[in-house]
């Protein structure tokens, strides 16, 4: 029998899981994730042996903690940090209300929690000064606060350093001096601060380089929290941008945890490009880097090396893997499944219902796809390079206003629908809307020459299959054989890369359900299941 360690392959978090902070609570561990527009905001994931993952909650799931109408895409949440102290889980978030342009609106705040999965509190507002906030409790008692600084003066670069400042809990508030502790290496774009103490030293961790293909995670430290903070002897902890043929590009981002058996793992944002070509179809996705303390007092990989591995030794717990999530939902459940997520509003009642029809989801059409307010969208993420998602629509229109069907999305610039709809001359139709990365005008194509009839009435299968960076859709109606409707679409457009480039998108590609209703009649479409599989 072999010896040789267990391996973690990389991600750990597959599909869009970004700006991953790291929680050991006793024997289990959390990730917490960034949600951007999605909502309930945060993704919080449990593990017992780093190597197995389940979703387990997202914390932010009303209006007095999250409103997110109006933000734009790949705003909303940014880079959630959660610790656990006095009892306590706090987790830190920001709502980024506008990123285009000179000026960030980001505004940070702090809810708590006795357990994991709530109740979570409202929040407190702690500042807006800059984005990727942190909370360092420190062994003296004391609370810090930590995030990026924006600067939107012309001609000065706009990441202005780390700002410190401590918080009081008990007033509910930031109080005292505001200090910038660190302004970065030359690398730039220096952000998400993360602060440790360890052998009286306090280590600051940041994210450098941008979230693209220059992404780094680099460390200081200092005998002081107030710094002066030293650069460590490498700057970086990791980084892809000196290895382009490193299957794992877009390391950095990170923090780090240490096992109850005195191993320390370091967490990171990653993406995984097709090969021969840059853009990664999962958008940002978290991995894991087994590291070491050297005799010098620094933080490096166990490798050795600056390059993330692909697949990792596992620490020495014992292994606790999960039961495997159902490829399908039928919908015949009182709260919507985990998988699934909407877009920026708290007032879900106003978009979707289980109850309504039972054993269905009802989606009530809202404004017009790419809406910024209220959109009928209810999806999951992607989370293989190929998979293909079915679902049954019932959807009777009467204007060409009301669409419903299956999409692939990432955002309003980014989609392929396969829709029902109303056609005058033809009735209830099928169609394709499609918009292939068009920024900014965001122009919709139509790439049928002439919409389907559908029968008068009853329920239309639609597929979506993506394999090979290929999207094609199909469709079925009385139970007949599936047919194919529309061209070959070229999947990688759903990116992070497509359409504004690596520092304009920083979500994910999404497969889920979708209804529109630009009449203002909020004309509902009924699911009767979703099925997303992988093994193809």
């Amino acid at each position: 029998m072999s010896n040789a360690p267990q391996k973690i392959v990389n991600p750990i978090l597959p599909g869009f899981n970004p700006d991953p902070s790291i929680c050991r609570v006793g024997d289990d561990y959390y990730i917490a994730t960034s949600t951007f527009e999605w909502y309930p905001g945060v993704q919080i994931h449990h593990s017992r042996d780093l190597k197995h993952w389940r979703l387990l909650t997202r914390p932010l799931t009303r209006s007095e903690q999250l409103d997110m109408r109006g933000d734009p895409d790949s705003c909303g949440v940014w880079a959630p940090c959660l610790t656990y102290s006095d009892g306590l889980f706090w987790l830190v978030y920001t709502d980024v209300k506008r990123k285009d342009g000179a000026f960030k609106d980001a505004h940070n705040y702090i809810v708590t929690a006795p357990a994991i999965d709530g109740p979570w509190s409202d929040p407190v507002y702690a500042n807006s000064s800059g984005f990727d906030p942190s909370l360092f409790h420190d062994d003296d008692g004391r609370k810090w606060f930590v995030n990026m600084i924006w600067d939107y003066r012309v001609g000065i670069h706009p990441f202005a350093g780390i700002a410190l400042q401590e918080f009081d809990p008990a007033a509910g508030r930031l109080t005292g001096p505001i200090k910038n502790i660190f302004r970065g290496t030359s690398l730039g774009l220096t952000e998400a601060p993360h602060l440790y103490k360890r052998d009286g030293w306090y280590y600051l961790l940041t994210a450098e380089g941008g979230t693209g293909y220059d992404h780094a995670a680099t460390l200081a430290r200092s005998r002081r929290l107030g710094g002066p903070y030293e650069l460590h002897p490498d700057a970086h902890v990791v980084t892809s941008r000196f290895f382009p043929d490193n299957p794992v590009q877009r390391a950095g981002h990170a923090d780090f945890v240490e096992t109850q058996t005195g191993e320390t793992y370091l967490v990171h944002l990653m993406g995984r490009p097709r090969a021969g070509q840059n853009r990664c179809q999962m958008g940002r996705e978290t991995g894991i880097q087994k590291c070491v303390w050297g005799e010098d007092g620094w933080l490096r990989l166990a490798s050795g090396a600056l390059e993330p591995e692909a697949e990792v030794d596992a620490p020495d717990l014992p292994p606790h893997p999960f039961p495997e999530e159902p490829a399908r939902h039928d919908f015949d459940v009182k709260d919507l499944p985990l998988d699934f997520q909407w877009l920026r509003s708290p007032y879900s009642e106003r978009l979707f219902s289980l109850s309504q029809r039972p054993g269905h989801l009802r989606l009530y059409g809202r404004e017009y796809l790419g809406s910024f307010f209220e959109q009928a969208l209810v999806a999951r993420r992607q989370t293989h390079y190929d998979y293909q998602a079915e679902t049954l629509v019932d959807f009777q229109p009467d204007s060409l206003q009301q669409t419903a069907g299956l999409i692939a999305y990432y955002g309003r610039y980014q989609f392929f629908y396969l829709a029902i709809t109303f056609d005058e001359m033809r009735g209830r139709v099928l169609t394709v809307l499609a918009c292939p990365g068009d920024y900014p005008s965001a122009a919709l194509i139509a790439p049928l020459e002439a919409p389907v009839r559908l029968p008068e009435s009853g329920p239309v299968a639609m597929k979506v299959v993506v394999k090979d960076m290929a999207l094609r859709f199909l469709y079925r109606v009385d139970g007949e054989d599936w047919q194919r409707i529309g061209p070959t679409f070229d999947a990688t457009i759903l990116s992070d890369e497509a359409g504004l480039g690596p520092h304009g998108n920083f979500t994910g590609a999404f497969v889920g359900m979708h209804a529109m209703d630009g009449s203002g009649r909020a004309f509902p479409a009924d699911f009767d299941y979703f099925e997303y599989q992988n093994d193809l």
